[in-house]
């Protein structure tokens, strides 16, 4: 990885902000995505999240932190949190931001136990492809405490493949139709193409079962977004 995404967020921390980052995706045309708005306080989160931070508690994991909002917001609550993101970019950001305990590290080589995982915008994501979620899952159930939570994220985007008479053009010889190839570009430079996880909420309820997680639906969002809590 280029680490564009990182390189956009140090520009925009440093005063150097003249342009936003481009994604698009194998079923969406190019959108920007506009780099203030990764750099929100409370206030101006998604209900979603703000709903989450409120459920948040004892020592947290703050998983793919980007500029690190999240762990701000709780750490100003006096609470243990740390946070990771496999963007050395952002990390970097997240401390000169303030946030005292951030790590470039991928999920998957964190070892230590919390009573909270946060993994937020669009949490399953970092799941890449639906046959992998098993093993994500089981290695974050190992890094709870005993009656720790895992609040992750997501949204059920069949909507996309419905046509003007309301019926879907999903492929079902296809893979799972959350699974996208995502593209994100900033001036004028490509990032290396990555694989991208959506999943509606019954895959996430059927994943978890599979690995002994209780997944309970806490909210629903405007757009087809939800966040569960698993433990």
């Amino acid at each position: 990885m280029k680490d564009l995404f990182g390189k956009a967020l140090l520009d925009y921390q440093k005063g150097n902000y003249t342009e936003d980052i481009i994604t698009s995706t194998n079923i969406s045309e190019e959108d920007e995505l506009p780099i203030p708005y990764l750099f929100r306080d409370f206030k101006n989160m998604p209900k979603l999240e703000q709903k989450a931070l409120k459920m948040t508690r004892g020592k947290t994991l703050d998983v793919g932190c980007g500029t690190g909002s999240h762990s701000l917001y709780l750490q100003k609550k006096d609470m243990n949190v740390k946070a990771i993101d496999i963007s050395a970019g952002a990390i970097e950001v997240a401390r000169l931001r303030g946030v005292v305990n951030a790590e470039v590290k991928d999920i998957l080589n964190e070892t230590d136990t919390f009573d909270t995982i946060l993994i937020l915008m669009n949490g399953t994501g970092i799941f890449q492809t639906l046959d992998q979620v098993s093993k994500y899952l089981s290695h974050i159930k190992s890094l709870l405490s005993v009656d720790g939570q895992i609040l992750i994220d997501s949204s059920d985007i069949k909507y996309m493949y419905e046509d003007e008479d309301g019926g879907f053009w999903v492929d079902t010889n296809a893979n799972y139709y959350g699974e996208l190839d995502y593209f994100l570009s900033y001036k004028g430079e490509d990032e290396v193409p990555m694989k991208w996880l959506y999943m509606d909420f019954n895959s996430l309820l059927i994943a978890c079962e599979a690995v002994g997680l209780k997944c309970e639906l806490i909210y629903e969002g405007e757009h087809f977004d939800y966040l569960a809590k698993l433990s």
